[in-house]
């Protein structure tokens, strides 16, 4: 490289810079044919002189991703220099660079667990690419077995914290480094309990053997840590954990998609589109309660003697009760109910922006009608049978429909959510009452 040049990336002398490109018009691009090479970004880097660095980044993004002769990438060297505000600088412009792999696969995210005071960094790390945590190194190791080996429990927190959100979050704790040694292989190793803990809450799986054919509860049996063997042995039974494994993989994930297929994009809605998709919605709700009210065929009149219709059983002729047969009135209700609840559901989300007073006012009217079509359908079902069927039906679709809604606003999932939990969280995101 030009001396010049490496003294202007040295001083961070944007001047001398644009002066070495005026005596030499590729010496930029000769230092970028060069495979392995401290560029002037890496130099910069290095040095933490932010503006010449964001000056090349301008005039030759590739540098951001080259390797020196060290194995390292530009925005490695900011971390390891402890340059935080340049390595952030770096990220804004391209957030993959979080995932460029250096010496022994090593990504700056990993880099930023295994040095202290980094923990803003990796926190505003995860938040741009919450990918990069899937990244593993050469000998198979993930950011939770570089957390763990370097007993660094506050970078595991934030990297468990951001894992539970994510949809691979059993697949990158269960990872196995090229020793089959999970990370909580390691963390009982190391006595860790607090660590043990929290990987456990994240779904690591006890069970899981590593090449020597040793689960985490033999480890610590071998080492006699006592007290990893009564948290390990505590922690939910295999079957219970089996349960939840298959509950979420088959059922919680499918519902949260749907749930991001419906709600996706409600918070962003122009004021003009909302009231417009509100008077549809009322129309909607209008539609589906008429048919409560007035069923198709009617409803039996008078007292039953009058009701002489020798091919309709005794019970359903009750006035009050619908003429339908009990396969029609299922088969005109139940997609009736449906639309009214999602209905219902829809229009609480689209009254969020509302003043709180207002809205919580027509949440109640709203609660009080849902009730109202509830009690008019379960009245006029034409038997016994067909009202335990909708009764059914309608507080599965209601409990479905309430736990799509706190999914996608919270990405909780139900095994992981405590009863009151679940209630607060119901009241803060969906009906905006807390």
């Amino acid at each position: 490289m030009d001396e010049r040049l490496r003294r202007a990336a040295l001083e961070g002398n944007i001047v001398e810079l644009y002066a070495s490109i005026q005596r030499d018009g590729d010496v930029l691009r000769k230092v970028n044919e060069m495979q392995f090479i401290d560029t002037p970004l890496h130099i910069a880097a290095a040095e933490g002189c932010i503006d010449f660095a964001m000056e090349i980044m301008i005039l030759m993004p590739s540098f951001a991703r080259k390797l020196n002769q060290e194995g390292l990438s530009p925005i490695h060297l900011a971390v390891e220099k402890g340059h935080k505000e340049l390595a952030l600088h770096l990220m804004e412009n391209d957030k993959n660079l979080v995932r460029v792999k250096g010496k022994q696969g090593e990504t700056p995210l990993h880099h930023a667990i295994t040095r202290e005071q980094n923990l803003d960094l990796l926190a505003r790390f995860l938040e741009a690419c919450p990918e990069c945590v899937q990244d593993m190194t050469t000998t198979n190791q993930t950011a939770l077995h570089i957390a763990t080996g370097n007993n660094r429990l506050e970078a595991l927190e934030l990297l468990c914290l951001r894992l539970r959100k994510s949809d691979y979050c059993e697949d990158v704790v269960n990872q196995k480094d090229r020793n089959g040694d999970t990370a909580l292989h390691i963390a009982v190793r190391n006595n860790q309990p607090k660590m043990l803990k929290l990987l456990l809450k994240c779904k690591a799986d006890k069970l899981a053997s590593n090449q020597a054919g040793l689960t985490v509860l033999a480890v610590a049996h071998e080492l006699n840590n006592r007290e990893s063997i009564n948290i390990l042995r505590g922690w939910r039974s295999p079957r219970v954990l089996s349960f939840q494994y298959k509950m979420r993989k088959q059922i919680i994930k499918p519902v949260t998609k749907a749930s991001e297929v419906i709600f996706k994009g409600m918070d962003s809605i122009s004021s003009e589109d909302r009231n417009a998709l509100l008077v549809i919605l009322g129309l909607l709700l209008t539609a589906t309660y008429q048919a409560s009210i007035s069923p198709p065929g009617s409803v039996w009149q008078g007292d039953r003697s009058s009701n002489s219709d020798s091919t309709v059983g005794y019970f359903e002729k009750l006035p009050g009760k619908s003429v339908m047969g009990e396969v029609d009135f299922l088969l005109f209700y139940i997609p009736a109910y449906t639309v009214f609840i999602v209905t219902f559901f829809l229009t609480l989300g689209l009254l969020k922006p509302f003043p709180r007073g207002f809205r919580t006012a027509l949440q109640v009217l709203l609660a009080f009608l849902a009730i109202s079509f509830d009690k008019s359908i379960t009245f006029i079902a034409p038997s016994y049978l067909v009202f335990q069927v909708i009764s059914t039906f309608s507080v599965l679709v209601f409990i479905l429909m309430m736990f799509m809604c706190i999914a996608y606003r919270s990405n909780i999932f139900f095994p992981r959510t405590n009863f009151r939990f679940l209630l607060f969280q119901m009241a803060e995101n969906i009906f905006g009452l807390t």
